[in-house]
């Protein structure tokens, strides 16, 4: 595949004119620090191909020449997003600006490989069956996977919840699909989307923890994803916190998510003599208003998850002094429970001035935002060449 956006210097200007269009040249030119005539060559070839589109004219100042504004075709090519889940695989069709069009999503009775893929593949089929643009072309399959993996080859290294070890992922869906695929962390794919769309779309160095089943992580930096040598980059989860603590998934004892996740918040609250069928959105409402034994169980559970999160958090600040973490995830609705142990957390952990430096915000990240993450990664890469397969 050949890129229309050759460089991370072209896929970052095309990135301003999604997040932030309609935008002229010269803003693009002062936002990245480049010279108007670096902008002008790499924004050619996409108003050329029509993925980009000029757009009335303003004058910045009021006076003087006025500047063409440029904003992205929408409509010009479309996106499958698909987020592999323990439970489910969840799918979204969107256009090039990620705006869901359509979603689809399929409860899984088996974890094997290659009946997830194949639901993926039928996933895909079925969404862009459902499309009746007739010109569109589709850019390719963006694929979240919740573990380590390794975006070069599209193998997934690792995914414990899933039961993986050196699963290929983009190579047979490729094949399944006749599209182009992107498979990256899922975590990864969401903090793309934190930056386009979300709370972190004005701030180029941020990071997102996602709660839930499991505790994850990935960064943000100067409006690049850090991914690390081998796609192992803020393993957030896995940071380990108490040596005696509990057994984790991953083989080790103690992690962030061994005290943080929801199983986790769910044992502890059984252990203290909470009801065993309660789930993670029954004991969340347990702590607001239950039977009081169950309320403090409820919240003590609450209270440790919170405290994990915060040393972990301080590890993060400590590190590298991030202005702004997002908690997302399906975990993040009892973010009223376990916030004050957090943050209590941080601030005895973080040092000098890191907890008050960085400020936290919640976003619940539901289904659809993070399979609309996974298509954000097929944008992200470049803009890979035409797709040929047309609707």
């Amino acid at each position: 595949m050949t890129a229309l956006v050759p460089d991370q210097t072209g896929a970052e200007i095309f990135a301003q004119v999604l997040t932030a269009g309609p935008i002229s040249r010269t803003v693009i030119a002062q936002r990245l620090g480049l010279s108007p005539s670096t902008v002008t060559r790499l924004l050619a070839p996409l108003i050329e191909d029509g993925y980009l589109s000029e757009t009335g004219q303003k004058s910045a100042t009021g006076l003087g020449r006025p500047q063409r504004l440029l904003q992205v075709n929408t409509d010009q090519c479309l996106v499958v997003g698909i987020q592999i889940a323990r439970t489910h695989v969840a799918a979204v069709l969107t256009d090039l600006g990620a705006r869901p069009l359509r979603r689809l999503e399929h409860m899984l009775d088996s974890l094997e490989p290659a009946h997830v893929l194949s639901v993926a593949a039928e996933l895909t089929a079925r969404l862009i069956a459902q499309t009746p643009s007739a010109h569109a072309t589709v850019l390719g399959v963006g694929v979240g996977v919740g573990g380590h993996v390794d975006a070069a080859s599209g193998v997934c290294r690792s995914a414990v919840r899933l039961g993986w070890t050196d699963v290929a992922v983009a190579a047979p869906l490729s094949a399944a699909t006749g599209l182009p695929v992107v498979v990256d962390n899922d975590v990864n794919a969401l903090v793309i989307a934190e930056r386009w769309f979300g709370e972190g779309r004005d701030v180029d160095s941020f990071a997102v923890i996602s709660v839930g089943r499991g505790v994850g992580g990935a960064l943000m930096l100067a409006g690049v994803l850090h991914s690390g040598v081998g796609g192992l980059a803020v393993e957030f989860g896995h940071l380990p916190i108490e040596p005696n603590g509990p057994d984790c998934a991953c083989g080790n004892r103690g992690c962030v998510e061994a005290l943080a996740c929801s199983d986790a918040v769910l044992r502890m609250f059984r252990e203290a003599g909470g009801r065993t069928e309660a789930d993670y959105d029954a004991v969340t409402e347990l702590a607001r208003s239950g039977p009081e034994a169950e309320r403090r169980a409820a919240l003590d559970a609450f209270a440790v998850a919170g405290d994990a999160l915060g040393r972990g958090l301080a590890c993060l600040c400590n590190l590298l002094n991030p202005g702004l973490v997002v908690i997302a995830g399906e975990g993040a609705v009892a973010y009223e429970h376990f916030g004050p142990a957090m943050t209590a957390a941080l601030e005895r952990h973080a040092v000098s001035t890191a907890a008050r430096d960085c400020v936290i915000k919640i976003d619940e990240a539901s289904e659809t935002l993070w399979a609309r993450g996974a298509a954000c990664l097929v944008i992200r890469e470049s803009l890979r060449a035409r797709p040929s397969r047309a609707l």
